[in-house]
């Protein structure tokens, strides 16, 4: 390997590896602040899709004259997500730990809460329940 690779490319890599190896573990604090950082920005994508969806209902009732309490649903989620979102970004922006902490849980719990509704919804709409 040292024909082709000279010994700084080699010094370069095994630092490299040192900064990626496990045995630096993030602490809990980076780990809660991400966690509150994606749960953020996927609350917000999942806005957009819950009105997207809202959309397509309205255009689907309205061409085939049928009326369907699923929009409405799928309004409530928007809104579950839209709450998860703001306790997020509510737990990214708060300056005491142990706040930003209580905050992220209960973005999260939020959060799943939405999951369900949206996976409720959908099987329902599926199975042609509503």
């Amino acid at each position: 390997m040292d024909d082709w690779v000279g010994s700084d490319e080699l010094d370069c890599f095994h630092r490299l590896a040192k900064v990626g190896s496990p045995s630096q573990e993030p602490s809990p604090a980076s780990v809660e602040r991400d966690l509150a950082g994606r749960i953020f920005s996927t609350s917000a994508q999942l806005v957009g899709v819950c009105l997207t969806v809202i959309g397509l209902f309205r255009v689907v009732s309205d061409l085939k004259n049928i009326n369907s309490v699923a929009d409405n649903l799928m309004a409530i989620d928007a809104l579950i997500f839209l709450g998860s979102c703001l306790l997020a970004y509510l737990a990214l922006r708060s300056l005491k730990a142990e706040r930003s902490l209580a905050l992220e849980q209960a973005a999260d719990v939020v959060f799943l809460l939405g999951l369900s509704t949206m996976v409720a919804v959908c099987a329902l709409v599926a199975y042609e329940l509503i």
